[in-house]
């Protein structure tokens, strides 16, 4: 997917894409590792569940695969690595506490591959924290505790705001106007009418002014952070009508931007992403 793309319609999944399971943590008394062998922190059993990621889509994550196609003859280990990122920063990670796991085998058939460029590829992205590894259960997608998910808001807070500032130093007229766009959809209805559609448009805006800001720094540094970031956002966008909230706050950064003011939007944009920690820090108790 190329930078800042939104994702397809819900149940979408790209030609030739295979759907692979992700099942949720069961425990096997017997210590023996197999299709449903996860783990259950809560120490209790019973019958795999299923949670829906799609390559493409973070709205189809309802419903329990990850769309992977085959990869070609480039180095299979960066295909790997890439897609899998990539499925796992649009699976809805948050939506339940039953840990996520991810079933190696699965994963060989649906990329086409062998293990080798698979487990290299989770190797990846196990040092960079995205998925662990328990030993004779499995691999399992990371979920970051409600500190720590307040923790990376505050340093996106940081971030974005910089990129803010910088925006309205060097980005062209042309590129700040393109961040209205975004929100045309919504001038004749509201936000709350159209959720999903409102959500991939206000990821898509926090994501614009990162780049905006032309600082490649800060777009590495966000990167890592933008999967739970993006998620959070997902989760907590219908919440307390802070969608409605939300794209009045947008028009006012944009308004700050095309006026270049560099003060009042590094400042709005700032105080934009706190409130989402101090929502979170309020009102998301499930992450804990």
């Amino acid at each position: 997917m190329p930078p800042g793309a939104l994702p397809v319609q819900a149940g979408a999944r790209p030609a030739g894409t295979r759907a692979l399971a992700v099942g949720r943590d069961v425990e096997n008394p017997g210590g023996e590792t197999g299709d449903t062998d996860v783990e259950n922190p809560g120490g209790e059993t019973g019958d795999t569940m299923s949670v829906i990621a799609t390559l493409r889509s973070s709205r189809a994550a309802a419903t329990g695969r990850l769309a992977l196609a085959p990869l070609n003859s480039r180095s299979l280990r960066d295909q790997a690595y890439a897609l899998l990122k990539d499925a796992i920063a649009n699976t809805d990670i948050y939506s339940e506490r039953q840990p996520l796991r991810l079933d190696e085998r699965e994963l060989v058939k649906a990329l086409g591959v062998s293990r080798t460029p698979v487990r290299e590829a989770l190797s990846i992205l196990e040092q960079e924290g995205f998925v662990r590894t328990v030993p004779r259960r499995g691999i399992f997608i990371v979920r970051r505790s409600k500190r720590e998910i307040i923790e990376m808001i505050q340093m996106w807070a940081a971030l974005e705001s910089m990129s803010a500032r910088l925006a309205t130093l060097n980005a062209p007229d042309a590129e700040i106007g393109k961040l209205r766009h975004l929100f045309d959809s919504f001038q004749n209805s509201p936000p709350s009418e159209h959720i999903d559609e409102y959500s991939d448009a206000n990821i898509a805006f926090h994501q614009m002014i990162i780049r905006l800001g032309g600082s490649r720094l800060i777009e590495e540094a966000t990167k890592n952070l933008f999967l739970h970031v993006r998620a959070i956002r997902r989760a907590t966008i219908s919440q307390n009508n802070r969608a409605a909230r939300s794209i009045i706050e947008h028009l006012r950064i944009i308004e700050a931007l095309e006026r270049r003011d560099t003060e009042l939007a590094e400042r709005l944009t700032r105080q934009h992403t706190l409130d989402l920690a101090a929502h979170v820090d309020r009102y998301c108790d499930f992450l804990d």
